[in-house]
């Protein structure tokens, strides 16, 4: 057996396969049975005891206010890692772009009218569109109006973990593995700190004109969790690592967050869900040891962490709070 089919037999991440499979065979159920479900869920919303929860998350995601008009010509424009698309709901298509994207949208477009139009801009979005835009990742700062949060790519970045090994059991070092992908931030992390004592990290995949030395063999999520630290440090968007890092019992170091996606980055608090360090990591090394010597505030954070992650882990509301985000997107755009 090869040590890449091992690797995906051992990874800890969820089947794709198997997630594509069993998305397929969904499309295969009639969207006018959703559609006819729309009305008597969103009433019934309103009787939860979580209903003004369920709505400031929704607000949260969609910022949007006042009524807009979507661009009259259809648009199909494909960039680096992105696909803008603005047409019609029952228009967008599997081959258009990658397959996951199009199933985490079609759950919830689903239950709207197959005629309305909307703009969708998938995939790794680190700017604010000109009008009102439905993404998986927005930008922080300044803003990000138009930037409408979905749940989407979410096989992907919506991965938690059950972590039997506590905290101070765990190495006393810091664990990197991932993909530079023009990262600057990946980029000084291992300039500075391959080979370092504290710290086990190094590139994988596909060579992308990194120093040899620093490409390393992929470690499961069970080997990370093996080290008290691990780091969730941006690549195009956001760190995809953070939601699994956060639910289990290792502390996420990274600098601040520049982009935010369903998991609502922005609201994350340094020093209470995770462990900040400085764009140039001046001050890693000093807080790696300030939370091995005081394993009690790492606890702390862990703590807090698992309260954060918590709130996504309802399956039933996270569908709602879709909803009520693309209700709210739709119903602006003055269709």
């Amino acid at each position: 057996m090869s040590d890449k089919l091992t690797y995906k037999l051992r990874s800890g991440k969820p089947n794709k396969a198997l997630y594509f499979l069993k998305g397929m065979l969904g499309t295969l159920v009639p969207d006018c049975i959703y559609r006819a479900r729309l009305q008597q869920i969103l009433e019934k919303a309103k009787q939860r005891e979580d209903y003004d929860y369920c709505l400031e998350r929704a607000n949260y995601y969609n910022k949007v206010c006042t009524p807009f008009s979507l661009p009259k010509e259809d648009l199909r424009e494909y960039g680096r890692s992105i696909f803008h698309y603005v047409g019609r709901l029952g228009d967008f298509k599997r081959n258009m772009f990658h397959t996951a994207y199009f199933l985490d949208q079609h759950d919830v477009t689903r239950f709207f009218d197959p005629n309305l139009r909307w703009s969708f801009l998938p995939g790794d979005v680190y700017f604010t569109p000109e009008s009102p835009t439905v993404v998986k990742s927005r930008l922080l700062e300044g803003d990000n109006t138009n930037s409408v949060l979905l749940k989407l790519d979410k096989l992907r970045h919506f991965l938690f973990v059950e972590d039997p090994v506590p905290f101070r059991e765990k190495q006393d070092k810091v664990i990197f593995r991932g993909k530079i992908r023009q990262s600057r931030l990946r980029t000084a992390f291992l300039e500075q700190f391959f080979d370092h004592p504290l710290c086990d990290c190094g590139v994988v995949g596909r060579n992308e004109g990194c120093p040899e030395e620093w490409m390393q063999p992929k470690k499961t999520i069970r080997e990370h969790l093996d080290y008290k630290f691990i780091m969730a440090i941006e690549g195009n968007d956001v760190a995809s690592n953070l939601k699994w890092v956060m639910s289990s019992n290792s502390l996420a170091v990274m600098p601040r967050p520049t982009c935010e996606t369903w998991f609502m980055e922005g609201k994350l608090e340094a020093g209470k869900h995770y462990v900040e360090v400085r764009d140039d990591y001046a001050d890693l090394e000093e807080k790696l040891q300030h939370y091995i010597q005081h394993p009690e505030e790492a606890e702390e954070i862990i703590r807090n962490a698992h309260d954060f992650v918590r709130q996504f882990r309802d399956p039933r509301r996270e569908e709602l709070i879709q909803l009520l985000v693309m209700d709210k997107y739709l119903r602006l755009s003055q269709q």
